[in-house]
């Protein structure tokens, strides 16, 4: 990928500058108030925690060459966060009952959300570095931006200064963008927490890299494939972060049914199949849009200031024991 083509060529601050930009276009031109997320700063680490974005490379890196599919997988965990009670990190809660209810057991998550322990990882180096400073809900906000990268896509400033939340929603989780959505129902889901067609078409272009289990995919699994083996997300190049996802869906070849409804369904050539065609031409128009919405969707009701805390282990809130 020539280097012109990335939102990652300018220079930091430029990209900060851009970024910025992005989230006040976002919000003038798609009806999006940024107020929320008011508090979050890309530079909220500098004095308190320096190499915070350093310490997190370096864990995905070390854990991807084990495991290629992390990248992907810390990706779909911010996801799966931001979409319930906000950008907390209640995704990372284990049980701890009666007080906390894991959302990791809902079937969105179950045997799905992965990539926890590499979390775990980051938590611990950080604690090490600079102690009971960066969130939990932070650490998964790097780590999706630096996970999409690396996989060769995009590069922006994170906005950080989110604080952990100290409780779940499993009555959230159990509406989590579903494989099998129709195109209405995903539209409700992404307006619900303030993010548009744009929006919806952008994210769901992180399925261009990553695998899914066969039981959820448009062919199903073949004869004798037992229903959790994998499938590619992207049968080009499934393992680099660019817009060739988009060229699939022109034919007909997505792997997810809530992927394809985004040409097929019969409201999508007045809503999302424009933006599809316009990703599937552009992959620099497809990696600007994505930065925009990223920061959108990090931007769902941050806890900030003196709301939450900021978890020593992120399995466990503070005041149920390390």
């Amino acid at each position: 990928m020539a280097a012109s083509s990335r939102v990652s060529s300018s220079p930091g601050w430029l990209l900060a500058a851009h970024c910025a930009l992005l989230l006040a276009l976002a919000g003038a031109a798609r009806g999006y108030s940024p107020s929320a997320g008011a508090a979050l700063s890309s530079a909220f680490y500098d004095q308190s925690c320096p190499g915070v974005y350093d310490v997190v490379r370096r864990v995905i890196q070390d854990a991807r060459v084990s495991d290629p599919r992390i990248p992907a997988s810390l990706i779909r965990l911010h996801f799966h966060d931001c979409f319930v009670n906000g950008c907390d990190g209640s995704l990372l809660l284990d049980d701890d009952l009666p007080e906390i209810q894991t959302e990791k057991h809902v079937p969105a998550n179950n045997n799905s959300a992965r990539g926890f322990p590499v979390v775990d990882g980051i938590k611990g180096a950080l604690e090490e570095a600079c102690p009971g400073i960066v969130s939990c809900a932070d650490i998964l906000a790097l780590a999706a931006e630096i996970s999409v990268e690396l996989a060769g896509g995009p590069r922006w400033r994170v906005l950080l200064g989110r604080r952990d939340g100290t409780t779940t929603n499993v009555q959230s989780a159990n509406n989590l963008p579903s494989p099998f959505d129709s195109l209405d129902k995903l539209q409700e889901k992404f307006r619900n927490v303030n993010l548009d067609d744009t929006d919806l078409v952008a994210l769901q272009g992180a399925h261009t890299v990553g695998k899914v289990q066969c039981q959820f995919t448009r062919q199903n699994c073949s004869a004798g494939q037992p229903k959790g083996a994998l499938e590619n997300l992207d049968l080009v190049t499934p393992t680099v972060f660019d817009n060739k996802y988009y060229g699939n869906l022109l034919h007909g070849q997505a792997q997810l049914p809530s992927d394809q409804v985004m040409l097929s369904d019969t409201s999508a050539p007045t809503t999302t199949a424009p933006v599809v065609h316009r990703f599937a031409s552009n992959q620099k128009d497809f990696f600007t849009n994505f930065v925009t919405s990223m920061i959108k969707m990090g931007n769902i009701s941050p806890l900030t200031g003196k709301d939450g805390e900021v978890r020593k282990n992120c399995r466990r809130v503070n005041s149920r024991g390390y």
